[in-house]
């Protein structure tokens, strides 16, 4: 098992990318806001310490968003590297975004799609 980790630059085509990822067998994919140094130092440094963390995303586009799933196998990670450049073009292309997989290995609470749902 793998863990696929995408940051994507323009929230945009978040939805995009997602419906793009289910289309490829990805499973389930959690997703959180998500901000890099560079365009928190690109910020004026008075407005960033004044601003509290919720408030932080809303003033202008400043924030990401990072994508995780646990997935099978490399295979997985590949089709979902192809699909996102479908969508967003090239990653090689300044402010697309990245994405990598980190072996797992040994995980708890990861359904492999054989258990039923236990009510």
């Amino acid at each position: 098992m793998y863990l696929l980790i995408m940051v994507l630059d323009d929230s945009a085509y978040l939805n995009d990318v997602l419906a793009a990822w289910t289309e490829v067998g990805v499973p389930g994919v959690t997703i959180l806001e998500s901000t890099g140094l560079n365009r928190v130092l690109q910020r004026d440094a008075p407005d960033v310490a004044y601003t509290g963390f919720s408030q932080f995303f809303s003033g202008g586009r400043i924030g990401h968003n990072t994508l995780f799933s646990v997935i099978e196998d490399l295979t997985t990670a590949e089709k979902a590297v192809a699909a996102t450049e479908k969508v967003i073009g090239s990653l090689n292309k300044p402010r697309t975004g990245i994405i990598f997989a980190l072996p797992i290995a040994q995980s708890w609470g990861v359904m492999n799609g054989d258990e039923e749902d236990a009510d």
